[in-house]
């Protein structure tokens, strides 16, 4: 029923409400919420509304973030928690969207089912360029929006190019310092300011996560973790080649001298891989346990306390590292870089940074030896890295970034650093490392540049 109040007394304007709207679609997500709330970092609001939304291909069979353990210690932060797919049932949140002319009729029918009359909206949403976030935008189109970072993609460019009636209403982005030194390039294009929302908060959140598992502990020596992410769901793998990416998690752990594992799946992973692993593990003389239980890798940390945590290129790699101190590993990065397509794809820049700064699983002298990279080697290392592959991936929506670009593949291209990038792409936008070196001329000659444009016209009118 729509919420009622009293009429204001007369010859008095009353103001108008705010109503705050945070959407998340992960319980990782919701304890960032939090813990910007714990900081102070959103001013004072009537209401406080966290919207849920579960993006899972099948999300009637995968747990919400409500369901997952240590959802209800976050609770305490909002006023009431909404589902954004009951209220766009029977569509699936993320491939929802509204047709332009519905704009006007969705919003009363939103403001009357959420009961917030004439309520000022306020939206804080992740992934701004994606359904939910954008069609909440679209939805409220008045409301002022604070985006919070996913990860690890918040250091790379936006996925796609973003009306501007929705960017320019974009006051911030809120994100965890997750690498010290880089600052994050998503929508930087809209001028949008990084804010960090501060470490110690968030891992008083997480702590409060922990402390509902209290029935949670996995006996015997500290193990090593091994996080799957279910890359074939994303297309980027196959089923088969993600299966030997988590044997290859098993091997590399084993060989460094690990006798205890521990696996986490995705939370939509098939329960066969993590029977495939249990018997790689016991060929090996390993012993491997399944955590099947839907929480947090951050809360695996606290209660596990883990000797080494492996991974491909999950943000949970940084949290473990920069959070809790815990040695970590990559795996498989090299391979995947090569076969990550389009070149514009998001998870370009987190498989970058993790591949570029962690160590190699398979390379035990680097895992041995590694620690937390400084501030200063931080932006040595990466600033120059990202600056170019974030041009290489949205040249349209980061043109300023073309001068860093070409000096950093002028500078730094090498057998390592030739992974982060495809010829192929270099080629289209003209950038060093295109063509061999004694042919560099060819892509700045006006003539040759000239006679290309012809021959792709004429080609063309020979094909119609």
């Amino acid at each position: 029923m729509p919420r009622t109040t009293p009429n204001p007394p007369t010859g008095s304007a009353r103001a108008p409400r705010t109503t705050r709207i945070f959407c998340a679609s992960t319980l990782y997500g919701a304890a960032t919420l939090a813990a910007a709330v714990d900081a102070g970092l959103f001013g004072a609001a009537d209401r406080r509304i966290l919207l849920l939304s579960n993006n899972a291909a099948t999300p009637e069979t995968t747990p919400g973030v409500d369901e997952m353990s240590g959802f209800a210690s976050l609770r305490s932060r909002f006023t009431e928690v909404l589902s954004w797919n009951e209220t766009v049932s029977p569509f699936h949140p993320a491939g929802w969207a509204p047709r332009a002319n519905d704009v006007p009729l969705w919003e009363r029918h939103l403001r009357t089912l959420w009961e917030l009359g004439d309520d000022r909206i306020e939206l804080v949403v992740e992934s701004i360029q994606v359904s939910p976030a954008l069609a909440l935008a679209q939805l409220f189109p008045d409301a002022p929006v604070d985006v919070y970072a996913d990860g690890l993609i918040s250091y790379g460019p936006t996925r796609n190019k973003i009306d501007s009636l929705i960017g320019t209403r974009v006051r911030r982005l809120l994100h965890l310092d997750l690498v010290p030194g880089l600052k994050p390039l998503l929508l930087t294009e809209f001028g949008v300011e990084p804010q960090l929302v501060p470490t110690d908060t968030f891992v008083k959140v997480l702590c409060e996560l922990s402390e509902t598992e209290e029935d949670f502990a996995v006996p015997g020596e500290r193990p090593a973790l091994l996080l799957g992410q279910y890359l074939s769901a994303l297309e980027i793998l196959t089923p088969q080649q993600e299966e030997e990416l988590h044997v290859r998690m098993v091997r590399g752990a084993v060989a460094l001298g690990h006798r205890r594992l521990v696996f986490k799946p995705h939370p939509v992973a098939p329960a066969r891989w993590s029977r495939l692993l249990e018997h790689a593990a016991k060929e090996l003389g390993a012993d491997l346990t399944v955590l099947d239980r839907p929480m947090l890798a951050e809360v695996a940390y606290q209660r596990l306390r883990p000797a080494l945590v492996v991974s491909c290129f999950s943000t949970a790699l940084f949290t473990a590292a920069v959070l809790y101190g815990i040695p970590v590993a990559r795996v498989g990065t090299e391979p995947l870089l090569a076969r990550l397509t389009p070149y514009q794809n998001s998870n370009r820049v987190p498989l970058t940074v993790v591949d570029a700064l962690l160590p190699d699983l398979e390379d035990p002298a680097a895992v041995a030896g590694w620690s937390l990279p400084s501030t200063e080697r931080v932006e040595g290392k990466l600033t120059g890295l990202l600056a170019a592959v974030g041009y290489a991936m949205q040249p349209q929506l980061h043109p300023g970034l073309r001068s860093a670009a070409e000096s950093y593949l002028s500078q730094h291209l090498d057998a390592v650093t030739w992974r982060y990038f495809k010829r192929r792409r270099l080629t289209s936008l003209a950038l060093p490392g295109a063509v061999p070196a004694q042919l560099a001329f060819i892509p700045r000659n006006a003539t040759v540049r000239r006679l290309a444009r012809r021959a792709r016209a004429l080609r063309g009118s020979t094909r119609t």
